[in-house]
C-alpha cells in the first residue's frame, strides 16, 4: 500500500497555490484560491483511502465460497466523502461568485478595502464606530450618536435598577 509520490507533491502544491491566493485582496483569486484548496482535499482524501481494489458490491458477494475476500475490496467511504467535499466546494464557489458578482454591479472593484474600525482594533485604539469623522458622517449605523447615547443611557439604567446580591450562601432561616 503505497502512495504516489506525484499525488503527494500535487496536493501539496495545489495547497501551497490555494492558501497564497487566499490570503489576497481580489476576490476573484480567493475564489480560485478555494477552488484549488477543495480540490487538494479532494486529492487526500483519496491518497488517505489506500490502494484501489475491488469494487465492494459484487456478484459473488463475500464469503467462504467468494474469490474476493473483504481485503481486497476498496472502501465506499472515501468516495462518499469526495462526493460531499464536491458538492460543498460547488455551493461554496457559486455563493463566492454571487458575492463577487454584487461587489462588481456596487463599486466596479474587486478588491476589498480596510474598513476604519477594522484597522482601529489592529492598531488597538478605540473603535470609530459612534465616532464623528472626518469627512462629516457619523459612524457605520444610519442612527449615529443617537445610538451610542440610547446604549449608554440603557447600560445605566440597568446598573441602578439591579438589586443587590446577598451571599446566602450559610445563612439561616
Amino acid at each position: 500500500m503505497s502512495v504516489s509520490l506525484v499525488l503527494l507533491v500535487v496536493m501539496a502544491v495545489l495547497y501551497a497555490c490555494g492558501i497564497y491566493l487566499m490570503l489576497e485582496r481580489s476576490m476573484t483569486r480567493v475564489l480560485l484560491g478555494f477552488l484549488l484548496v477543495g480540490n487538494a482535499t479532494n486529492l487526500l482524501i483519496l491518497i488517505m483511502a489506500g490502494a484501489a481494489g475491488v469494487a465492494p458490491i459484487v456478484e459473488d458477494g463475500v464469503g467462504a465460497d467468494s474469490k474476493y475476500g473483504a481485503e481486497e475490496m476498496t472502501d465506499p467511504l472515501p468516495q462518499a466523502l469526495i462526493l460531499t467535499a464536491i458538492v460543498i466546494t460547488f455551493a461554496v464557489s457559486a455563493f463566492l461568485l454571487a458575492l463577487i458578482y454584487r461587489s462588481w454591479r456596487l463599486a466596479k472593484e474587486d478588491d476589498l478595502d480596510d474598513d476604519e474600525d477594522d484597522v482601529a482594533m489592529r492598531v488597538g485604539s478605540e473603535s470609530l464606530l459612534f465616532e464623528e469623522r472626518d469627512d462629516g458622517t457619523e459612524g457605520d449605523t444610519e442612527f449615529g450618536t443617537r445610538a451610542q447615547a440610547a446604549i449608554s443611557e440603557a447600560a445605566e439604567l440597568e446598573h441602578h435598577l439591579e438589586p443587590p446580591r446577598e451571599k446566602t450562601k450559610g445563612a439561616k432561616k
